[in-house]
């Protein structure tokens, strides 16, 4: 395997463990979860209210990958846009143009540089996994155990733990100003954390719904799961 292929695949695999993490934050799902299991704290209320008040956003991302150690893996940027139930986009920029689009049924991760469209079905793609807090359809508390984890950095912070063993993902950390996410750390089963900063955050604005849909590329090769 050449150099360049090599650098792909592990780009694809960064990304895809993050799109992992942050598709955890704007989600759909019902907000029956016992407020009690977070000791009906500020940052929990506020969470919840973030999801129900909010339909659609839209809004820009940084993420770095850490190595247990502490070392930054990866450094990337670009842009996301969600509207409830379902649908989103998550377009990497830079340093490398990778696409995750969901329409609602199916989630859609397309690598430009292997020219190569992953398809699954978007239920199976997102349960018990961090994706089931933003975008998913679920019930917060079906899937997580939160936890007020207090205020640093101007944040108000709150831990989410996967009640299942296969969702891959230790725990996360949202952090919350005035409101709104703006920072989530997402710990994985390795050892590795996604740490994520969101910007110019716009809620409930209009959005273009052929964001949303996905035609694949001429020649381009299928994967379906």
């Amino acid at each position: 395997m050449t150099d360049r292929w090599q650098g792909v695949v592990a780009r694809r695999t960064i990304l895809k463990a993050g799109f992992a993490a942050v598709t955890s934050l704007c989600s759909g799902m019902s907000l029956a979860a016992d407020a009690s299991q977070a000791g009906a704290g500020v940052a929990f209320a506020e969470f919840q209210a973030f999801l129900k008040n909010t339909r659609s956003a839209r809004g820009n991302f940084r993420q770095q990958v850490l190595h247990s150690s502490g070392r930054v893996m990866e450094t990337t940027e670009g842009s996301f846009a969600f509207s409830r139930p379902g649908r989103f986009r998550w377009e990497v920029k830079k340093p490398y143009e990778q696409l995750l689009v969901a329409d609602g049924e199916q989630l859609f991760f397309f690598d430009r540089d292997l020219n190569q469209v992953t398809i699954r079905k978007l239920g199976d793609a997102i349960a018990s996994t961090p994706a089931a807090i933003l975008f998913g359809n679920e019930s917060i508390d079906r899937d997580f155990v939160f936890a007020e984890a207090g205020q640093h950095q101007g944040l108000l912070w709150l831990e989410a733990t996967p009640r299942s063993r296969d969702a891959g993902v230790e725990r996360m950390v949202i952090g919350l100003r005035a409101g709104l996410p703006e920072a989530m750390d997402v710990v994985d089963a390795f050892g590795r954390t996604s740490r994520f900063t969101f910007g110019m955050l716009e809620r409930n604005s209009s959005i273009d719904a052929t964001l949303f849909s996905f035609r694949v590329p001429a020649g381009a090769d299928v994967i379906r799961q």
